[in-house]
C-alpha cells in the first residue's frame, strides 16, 4: 500500500514537471510624462529668509545650501526648461562669518552632534562677509530678513553693519550698496518666484530673545504694507509664485525641548523650598501690615508666595513685570508656558529658576525655625534669594498670546493675497509645521518629527529645517504648483526622495 501512494505521488511530479507554470509578472507602472503646466520656470528667483537659503544648525554653509529648498526646486524645475539656478555659496562648510577678517559671536560655525548633544564646530570660519560676490543669485535667501528688509535700501550696505541696520549675508551678495533685496531680485526678470516665510523673523526674534522687549514683534500695519508690495512687484511683469504662510514659532524645538516641569525634587528638597517659600509669604505679610496694607488684602497678595512642592516633577519660577498685584514680580509657571533651548542648564542645576540657598539665607531661614524676628536687612535676603527665570530665558502666557495673535494677522494677510491673485499658490507651512510638531508627518515611509537631534526634520539649531525637512517641504511648494497650475511633478514622480538628503552632517564635512 505504501508502494502505492509513492508510485503515485511520483507521477504527479512527473506530470507536473512536463507542464509551463506560468508566474505572473506585474507590470511596471507607467507614468505620465512631466508637464510645466501654466508655469513658466526658464527663469526661478527664490525670494525670502533663512529657510530660503538653507541656513541649517544655527549656520550657513555650502552643504546646506546645496540642500536648500529652492535648489531642490530648481533640480526639477531643469527637467521642464528651467534654467541655471545661482547661489552665493559660502566658502566652505564650517559656517559662520568674518566680518573685516574678525570672528562675530552672532555668526558662528555650524552645530553638529557629538554624542551627547549638539555643539560647535571647532573651527573659524572662512568666509569674508566684506568680499562682495559678483554676478546675480537666483536664491535671494538672506537669513535673519524681516519683511520690511527686503524693501530696505541699506540692507545691504557694508557702512550700516555698525548700525545694525544692513545684513552681512546681504552685504556679500547685493549688487550695489544701496539695492534692496526685492530690486536685486526683479533685476534678473523672474518668470517664476518662491515668496518663502516671509514674516517669520518678524516673531521669530522676539519669541527666541523671550520677548524681553530687545526684538520687538512687527506691526501688522508693516507687515501687511511690505507683502503687499512684495507679491505686487514680484506679479507686476506675469510672473508665477509660490508664497507660504507663517509658522507657529513655538511648535519649534527651541520652545519645547526643555520641558518647564523639569524640576525634579526628592522629598527633602521639596520640603525645603516649600518652606523657603512659606518664608517669603510670611515675610511679605509682615511688611505689607507694617506699610499700612489692609490685613485683609496683605493676606491675599501673601498667599500668592506660599508656593508649595513636590517629591518629583516641578515647574521653574519665573520673573514677572511687578504689578500691585503681584508686588515681588515672581510666579510659578504655568502649564503652556515656555522655556527657550539656550537657558543655562547648569544654572538651573544651581538653583536658577528657584532660590539661590546662600549660608546667609539658611541662617535666616533658621532663625525663623526657631521662631526668632529677622532684621529688615535680613528679611530682604530671604526674599532676593528667589531667583526665578529671566524674561530671556522664558516665555509667559502674555508674550505667548501676542506671538499668536501677530502670526494669525500676518497669515490672514496672506490668506488674502493669494486667494485673490491667480498667479500666487499658497504653502500652509503652519499646518505642515504644526503636524510635524504634533503628529509628525511620512515621507517615503520615514516619520519625520519635531524632536531636537532624533526627528528627522528640525536642524539641530532647533529651528530651521534639515536637509530632509527642506527636501519634504520642497515637495509640499511642488503640489501646490501642480494644484494650482496645471503641472504634473507629483503624478509623474518628480518628488525629492527622503534617502538623498541627510538629517544630520557628519563634523568632520570640510
Amino acid at each position: 500500500m505504501k508502494f502505492k501512494y509513492i508510485s503515485l505521488f511520483a507521477l504527479l511530479i512527473g506530470f507536473l514537471s512536463c507542464e509551463e507554470v506560468e508566474s505572473p509578472i506585474p507590470e511596471a507602472e507607467v507614468l505620465p510624462e512631466l508637464t510645466s503646466g501654466s508655469a513658466d520656470f526658464s527663469n526661478y528667483v527664490a525670494l525670502g529668509a533663512s529657510f530660503t537659503s538653507g541656513f541649517t544648525d544655527g549656520a550657513l554653509f555650502k552643504a546646506s545650501q546645496e540642500n536648500s529648498f529652492p535648489n531642490i526646486l530648481s533640480q526639477q524645475f531643469a527637467k521642464v526648461g528651467g534654467g541655471n539656478f545661482t547661489q552665493p555659496l559660502m566658502n566652505d562648510n564650517i559656517g559662520g562669518l568674518l566680518i573685516g577678517g574678525m570672528a562675530n559671536p552672532q555668526f558662528q560655525p555650524r552645530l553638529f552632534f557629538n554624542g551627547a548633544g549638539p555643539v560647535r564646530l571647532p573651527a573659524t570660519p572662512t568666509t569674508e562677509a566684506l568680499n562682495n560676490l559678483s554676478g546675480s543669485f537666483n536664491n535671494m535667501g538672506v537669513p535673519g530678513a524681516k519683511s520690511f528688509n527686503l524693501l530696505f535700501d541699506g540692507y545691504g550696505n557694508p557702512t550700516n553693519l555698525a548700525l545694525g541696520l544692513a545684513n552681512p549675508y546681504f552685504v556679500r551678495m547685493a549688487s550695489s550698496p544701496t539695492a534692496t533685496m526685492l530690486e536685486d531680485a526683479m533685476a534678473q526678470n523672474p518668470t517664476f518666484f518662491t515668496l518663502s516665510e516671509i514674516g517669520g523673523n518678524d516673531v521669530l526674534g522676539y519669541a527666541t530673545s523671550g520677548g524681553d522687549g530687545s526684538n520687538p514683534i512687527t506691526d501688522s500695519a508693516t507687515f501687511d504694507g511690505a507683502f503687499n508690495a512684495l507679491v505686487s512687484t514680484l506679479t507686476s511683469n506675469g510672473a508665477k509664485g509660490v508664497v507660504t504662510n507663517v509658522p507657529y514659532v513655538t511648535d519649534l524645538p527651541f520652545f519645547t525641548t526643555v520641558p518647564n516641569n523639569a524640576l525634579v525634587l526628592d522629598a527633602a528638597t521639596a520640603a525645603q523650598l516649600t518652606g523657603v517659600f512659606q518664608a517669603v509669604s510670611g515675610i511679605f505679610l509682615q511688611g505689607a501690615i507694617l506699610q499700612g496694607v489692609p490685613p485683609a488684602q496683605a493676606q491675599a497678595l501673601a498667599a500668592q508666595y506660599a508656593i508649595t512642592f513636590n517629591e518629583g516633577p516641578n515647574r521653574w519660577i519665573i520673573d514677572v513685570p511687578v504689578t500691585q498685584t503681584n508686588p515681588l514680580g515672581f510666579r510659578q509657571m504655568t502649564e503652556d508656558e515656555l522655556l527657550v533651548l539656550t537657558i543655562d542648564q547648569d544654572a538651573l542645576a544651581l538653583g536658577y529658576g528657584t532660590v539661590a540657598l546662600t549660608p546667609e539665607v539658611l541662617q535666616v531661614l533658621g532663625l525663623l525655625q526657631q521662631g526668632g524676628t529677622p532684621t529688615p536687612e535680613q528679611a530682604q535676603l530671604v526674599i532676593a534669594a528667589v531667583n526665578g527665570i529671566d524674561d530671556k530665558d522664558a516665555l509667559d502666557a502674555d508674550e505667548l498670546t501676542e506671538i499668536k495673535t501677530a502670526t494669525d494677522a500676518y497669515n490672514a494677510t496672506i490668506a488674502s493675497v493669494a486667494s485673490s491673485n491667480e498667479s500666487i499658490a499658497l504653502v500652509d507651512l503652519n499646518a505642515i509645521l504644526s503636524e510635524v510638531a504634533s503628529t509628525g508627518v511620512d515621507f517615503d515611509g520615514f516619520n519625520l518629527t519635531a524632536n531636537l537631534v532624533t526627528g528627522g526634520a528640525i536642524s539641530l539649531d532647533g529651528i530651521h529645517l534639515n536637509a530632509r525637512g527642506y527636501a519634504f517641504m520642497a515637495n509640499k511648494f511642488l503640489e501646490a504648483i501642480d494644484e494650482n497650475f496645471g503641472s504634473n511633478f507629483k503624478a509623474s514622480g518628480n518628488l525629492a526622495k527622503a534617502n538623498n538628503y541627510p538629517t544630520n552632517y557628519a563634523p568632520t564635512l570640510q
